[in-house]
């Protein structure tokens, strides 16, 4: 078994959606002066590797807690989108006959090369017509290897809102799906898990995402 990080680290400073709160993370407590290192994180719900919940697009949408946690974990598929050009549309005909209901769906653009660099925000996003083909596929969870599912910056969400209207988990910021990919093509098995903080009424939290590959 391998297991393969998906997840992008928590840094003071690292890149966020624009208008997001920033990262600030710095000592609070040393062993030193106190007894304990202690660190105090200040950031948004939605920084770096994380899951969105219905409710980050619409009050009326459930928070995250209450989703049921098998929309977190469960056997992935990775989509091969690679090589689009910046801000190009992912089509439903990436999706036809790859994906079941059950499957959480990895979206793989090679956009996290791209991790912290004015070039990030230029990512490829995913197509409406694609976002509701996927729901009625009966996917309930999509990650992707961007800052969105819709275009940054934007002016209206619309695959947000249509995933996030079907009570769809969205993660975004993934990486190292590439890798997840090379596995896949070889036969074998995907495993993902996307467990986030337990967040009552939450919009969303970062996660440690990771693949679990097996033979």
């Amino acid at each position: 078994m391998r297991i393969i990080d998906l997840s992008v680290p928590l840094r003071t400073g690292m890149p966020v959606y624009p208008g997001d709160p920033e990262v600030n993370i710095h000592t609070a407590l040393t062993v030193a002066a106190d007894g304990v290192n202690v660190l105090h994180v200040d950031m948004g719900s939605q920084t770096g590797t994380h899951v969105d919940a219905p409710f980050h697009i619409d009050d009326a949408l459930p928070t995250l807690d209450a989703l049921p946690l098998e929309r977190f974990v469960g056997p992935a598929v990775v989509i091969d989108a690679r090589g689009l050009e910046p801000r190009t549309a992912i089509g439903r005909e990436y999706f036809e006959e790859k994906v079941q209901p059950g499957l959480i769906v990895f979206i793989a653009t090679g956009w996290s090369r791209h991790w912290g660099t004015p070039d990030y925000l230029a990512h490829p996003y995913l197509d409406p017509e694609a976002a509701a083909y996927l729901v009625e596929a009966g996917i309930r969870t999509v990650g992707i290897d961007t800052l969105s599912v819709d275009p940054t910056p934007a002016q209206d969400i619309p695959s947000h809102r249509i995933l996030c209207g079907a009570h769809t988990v969205i993660a975004e910021n993934l990486t190292a799906l590439d890798e997840v990919l090379a596995e896949q093509r070889l036969g074998r098995r995907v495993e993902a898990s996307l467990l986030p903080l337990n967040l009552p009424g939450a919009d969303g939290a970062p996660v440690r995402a990771i693949a679990r590959i097996g033979l």
